[in-house]
């Protein structure tokens, strides 16, 4: 699932904000806080508060659409390895001692805020589905 087409249309404007709204919700069931959230995604504090609003329509830029993709698609890959809705969501929160986490939680390493940290983390959970497309 690769949602970072354009956004310059008003529906384009709506499948953003109804995309960040889902990476948001996800992220804060993952127990996130809004700074990590905020890192993650790229966004601004005013813009996480404005996704709250669902009657608000956000721009948002391709670099930002990457982030939500990655994050929706990490969710999806977690719903495939886990069948429980503790791991789903508790998963990323939890210390990992695979050498790219280092005992970090993904959650940790996904909030320094750097696009390659959140796309090798997707990668490292990825891979423990098997990778099948």
């Amino acid at each position: 699932m690769n949602i970072a087409a354009s956004t310059k249309t008003n529906s384009g404007k709506d499948r953003g904000a109804v995309a960040l709204r889902a990476a948001v919700n996800i992220m804060e069931k993952w127990q996130a806080t809004s700074k990590q959230i905020e890192s993650v995604l790229r966004i601004s504090r005013s813009t996480y508060v404005r996704a709250k609003d669902e009657q608000r329509a956000l721009s948002l830029d391709s670099d930002q659409m990457e982030r939500i993709s990655l994050v929706l698609n990490i969710h999806a890959s977690l719903r495939t390895i886990f069948d429980n809705p503790e791991n789903v969501y508790g998963f990323p929160s939890m210390p990992n001692d695979n050498a790219f986490f280092d005992g970090r939680p993904p959650l940790d390493i996904m909030a320094g805020g750097s696009f390659i940290q959140l796309y090798e983390t997707f990668r490292r959970i990825d891979v423990l589905r098997g990778a099948q497309w």
